[in-house]
This record gives C-alpha cells, structure tokens and sequence, in this order.
C-alpha cells in the first residue's frame, strides 16, 4: 500500500480518511503502485504525506501552496519548496529567499530546509503530492487536487482566521475553494510562481512574508519566524 493514511499523522488522519476509501483515492493508489514500481518518482512513499505530519490540522496558521514535488533526484521531502539541508537550494527556492530577503532583511541562508516554518504551522503543501523523475507535473489530473481540494476546504470551514499563500498558476486554482464564499475570515495571497521563468512578473515584491505576519498580529496570533536556522 504506497498510500497509507498513518502518514498523515493523528489529526489530518482523523479527518482525510474516508477520503482513502472513494472511488478517485483507489484509482491514484493504483497509478501509484504502478509508477513507484516501474519508474523514478519522487518523494519516496514514506514522505508523500510529511506536509501534514510535520503541520497539524489543529496548528497551522499559513498555508503555503505549491505545484508539485521537484523532479530533480534527491530534492523532494514532501515539504513544498523545501530540501535536505544536504542538498543545494534549487533556483525556486533561491527566489523564494530572496524575497524574503526583499521583505524582511533576512539573509540568504545556507540551507534550503523550510522545517521550521513547518513546525510554526506554515502547511507547506503543493497541489500534487508526488512526480515522476525529471517530468514535471506528470502526476496531474490523477487524483490529487482532488484530495488537496479537501484538505483546503477543511481548513477553510473551520472557524480560524488562516493565510493562503497561492503561488503559481496550480496554486491560483484552489482560489474558489478559498474565497467561494466570500468570507473576509481569511487572507489570500496570489502571486506568480517563484520559478527563474515567472519570478520577475509579479513574484518579486508581492511581499508574502510581511503581509502574513501583519495579518496574525492582527487577529492576536504569534508571527512566524521566516529566518531559517
């Protein structure tokens, strides 16, 4: 079984299971199955859920949203946008520090592994949870923004002021899911993706960083540390 819901962890489990039981959930199971036996996919079947062990339903505060997992060898952890601090930061994320920089005078750090935000409850979540090697999105459309729709639309209904953080063109799709009911309770962010080809039409200077910290203090929440140990 490549999908096993312990992997998320007791309070996501609690509330995505039924999801492993529906028709759709079955299907991807069984491409997945497939594809982890007779191709190179990233992250390996252990880490396809790390976003949701390492940020609690009950704890997060900010979700960051993603595409897919990088496709590059040894990259993915099931963390969106984060590395091993053993590998080199990709270029995305070299942008995403560099804004961070922009926004809050915090250095370029030597290590690309957003761990800590995660466990400040930044939900560090792409829109497809795993990918072949080397070809991008290769997992859309096979069951996963089905399950990350869910994921979001709890979040959404439960009654905490949240941060969306939408970057790039997958991430801006979940939108309707956030603000379908035009509820002010949460803050969405939208920017293009901070990928080398999009990050100087809009990603630079959208300021996320500020922008959330701003937002929890204003509804009597603890900031996130950005700065990456």
């Amino acid at each position: 079984m490549i999908l096993d819901p312990k992997f998320l962890g007791p309070s996501w489990q609690l509330r995505l299971q039924d999801e492993f039981e529906k028709p759709y959930f079955k299907a991807l199971e069984n491409f997945l199955t497939d594809a982890y036996k007779n191709k190179i996919v990233y992250p390996k079947a252990s880490d396809i859920f790390q976003a949701f062990q390492e940020t609690p339903f009950e704890k997060v505060k900010v979700v960051i949203l993603g595409q897919d997992p990088y496709h590059g060898e040894g990259q993915a952890e099931g963390l969106a946008f984060s590395v091993s601090t053993k590998r080199p930061i990709p270029p995305s994320l070299v942008n995403i520090f560099k804004e961070l920089q922009s926004d809050l005078g915090i250095s370029m750090p030597s290590n690309g592994s957003l761990i800590s935000w995660a466990h400040q409850g930044v939900l560090l979540l792409n829109t497809i949870l795993t990918v072949e090697a080397e070809k991008p999105k290769s997992h859309h459309k096979q069951g996963w923004e089905i399950f990350t729709d869910k994921a979001i639309q709890l979040l959404v209904e439960d009654p905490r002021p949240l941060v969306f953080i939408l970057w790039g063109n997958s991430a801006k799709e979940k939108y309707h899911h956030i603000a379908k009911k035009n509820d002010p309770l949460h803050y969405v962010l939208i920017s293009p993706h901070p990928s080398p080809l999009s990050s100087y039409h809009g990603f630079f200077g959208s300021k996320p960083f500020s922008k959330a910290n701003t937002f929890l203090r204003k509804h009597d929440k603890e900031e996130i540390n950005w700065r990456i140990p």
